[in-house]
C-alpha cells in the first residue's frame, strides 16, 4: 500500500464518532493494515466538537493527523466540516451530512450560524453532501446518521462489502445490528 492514509471524523458530542472510528478500524485491521485511532474530545458531553483520527497503512507510527494531511474528512455536521477543512490535503474528499446543529454561541444568540457552508467547501474540495439524517430515519432511527455516512465512506476502500458487514457485527450491539446494516446499505448505495 505504501503511504499512510488518514481519515478525520468530525462531529458533535453524541453523534457516534467513536463508534464510527471503531467500525472503520476493525474493517481496516481485518484487511491486514496497521491502524492507529486517536480520539480527540472537545466538550462532547455538552454537544461540543468531537474529532477522531484514523490512520492506516503498512506501518503507522503516530495516531495524530496534522493540517493538510487528511485524505478524507467524514463530517457528521456541516460547520464541523468547515472547521476541519484546514486538515484536508489537496485533492482530498469531504463526506458531509448536510445538516446544521447549532453550537452553543448560536443557541445563546452570541453568534450566527454561517450560511453557504457546503458551497464554500465545494470550492476547496471534492465534496459528497448528503442528508444523512433523512436516510437514517428511513433505516429506522435518526441516531444511525454515523453509519449512513460510513456506508458512503466504504466506497472509498477496495474492501469487499463482507469486510464491512463483519466489522458492523463486531462493533454494534446485536439489538441494533439490523438497523445499522440497513443504514450502512443506504449510504453505500450512494456511489
Amino acid at each position: 500500500m505504501g503511504a499512510t492514509k488518514n481519515i478525520m471524523i468530525v462531529g458533535v458530542g453524541g453523534q457516534g464518532t467513536l463508534l464510527a472510528s471503531r467500525i472503520i478500524g476493525n474493517a481496516i485491521i481485518s484487511e491486514g493494515f496497521d491502524v492507529k485511532v486517536s480520539e480527540v474530545h472537545g466538550m462532547s458531553q455538552r454537544g461540543g466538537s468531537v474529532v477522531t483520527y484514523v490512520r492506516y497503512g503498512d506501518e503507522v507510527n503516530s495516531p495524530i493527523i496534522d493540517e493538510g494531511e487528511a485524505d478524507v474528512i467524514l463530517a457528521f455536521e456541516r460547520l464541523e466540516a468547515l472547521r476541519a477543512l484546514p486538515y484536508l490535503k489537496k485533492g482530498g474528499r469531504i463526506i458531509v451530512n448536510d445538516r446544521a446543529i447549532n453550537p452553543m454561541p448560536v443557541i445563546t444568540g452570541a453568534a450566527q450560524y454561517p450560511e453557504g457552508i457546503i458551497e464554500q467547501l465545494k470550492t476547496q474540495a471534492d465534496v459528497i453532501s448528503v442528508d444523512a439524517l433523512a436516510l437514517a430515519e428511513q433505516a429506522g432511527n435518526i441516531k444511525a446518521v454515523n453509519v449512513v455516512l460510513l456506508g458512503i465512506l466504504s466506497n472509498s476502500f477496495d474492501f469487499d462489502e463482507a469486510v464491512w458487514q463483519r466489522s458492523l457485527e463486531m462493533s454494534v450491539p446485536e439489538k441494533f445490528l439490523e438497523l445499522n446494516k440497513k443504514a450502512f446499505a443506504l449510504g453505500r448505495a450512494l456511489k
